[in-house]
């Protein structure tokens, strides 16, 4: 696998930085590009070198790692990151592009797909965390926002112990659960004390607009026979999964179960390995079967 080149390009409120594994002027190589959040392009080199056959994109959403924002913080929304997304695609000038996107960035592949859909190819959005549109879509938008208001009032520690909590709940969330004993911090190794920081770019900026986003499944419904909803085959009863099922049944498709979980396309990038390998075999052959 080539070496990744860095480049950046300028768009309103950010710089984005974004990284370039190939030859973009080689029309015979197809451009696959990557993408997550808040996950930023640090999550993707195990898979990206399973895909020596293309060239891969990867970038930093607005707000992550590489991609400082200078549009004065707060919230995020799905379509802010497709535009985004947009304008990476026009930039990288190779065409449509084959786009795999995790979790959030699912979420806003799927806002992209229904507003640009000519810059893609095929999407596998993967797990997209679509609160918004599940059966219990009232209580799993009730832990969200107690996600973000807990965040906003005892800081990071408080409010990842509850995130962590709620993408590994299995089945649908109770209506009382906001009400149950919070987790202690400790057990996941996170921080006890508060140190005043507000602008993390998962409990800070994107929680609440992604998780409540519901996609435009009329536009969507036109281009469907370019989008493949993916599951993990550990994690399609947590909520993320559950989110994809449910965007699936919108759609009427039927949601492409992958190894692992949620994060299965990880190598040990944050020592949690999936299955990296069986997972781009899967993903290569989704794209071929589209091709």
């Amino acid at each position: 696998m080539p070496e990744p080149v860095t480049r950046t390009l300028d768009v309103p409120g950010t710089t984005l930085t974004y990284d370039v594994r190939g030859d973009l002027t080689d029309r015979d190589q197809p451009v696959m590009l990557v993408i997550g959040s808040p996950m930023g392009a640090s999550g993707f080199p195990t898979l990206a070198s399973h895909f020596t056959d293309r060239t891969v994109v990867t970038y930093d959403p607005r707000g992550v790692e590489r991609s400082v924002r200078t549009d004065g913080g707060g919230e995020l929304s799905p379509e802010t990151h497709a535009d985004d997304i947009a304008a990476l695609i026009e930039a990288l000038d190779a065409g449509p592009v084959d786009l795999f996107a995790s979790s959030g960035g699912a979420v806003n592949a799927l806002a992209l797909a229904a507003k640009r859909p000519e810059l893609i190819h095929t999407l596998v959005a993967h797990e997209p965390p679509l609160a918004g549109i599940v059966p219990d879509s009232d209580a799993a938008l009730a832990a969200c926002e107690d996600i973000y208001q807990t965040y906003q009032r005892d800081g990071m520690g408080a409010g990842m112990a509850k995130f962590i909590a709620i993408v590994s709940y299995d089945g649908e969330i109770p209506a009382d659960y906001v009400q149950q004993p919070a987790p202690d911090p400790a057990m996941f190794g996170l921080p006890t004390e508060d140190d005043g920081s507000r602008d993390d770019a998962l409990l800070g900026q994107n929680i609440r607009g992604c998780t409540s986003y519901r996609p435009d499944f009329d536009a969507l419904s036109k281009v469907k026979e370019r989008i493949v909803i993916g599951v993990g085959e550990e994690s399609s009863n947590q909520l993320a999964g559950r989110g994809g099922q449910a965007a699936a049944a919108r759609l009427g498709l039927t949601p492409v179960t992958f190894p692992s979980g949620h994060g299965g396309f990880l190598g040990n990038e944050y020592g949690q390995p999936g299955k990296p390998e069986e997972f781009a075999t899967k993903l290569r052959e989704i794209f071929a079967s589209h091709a």
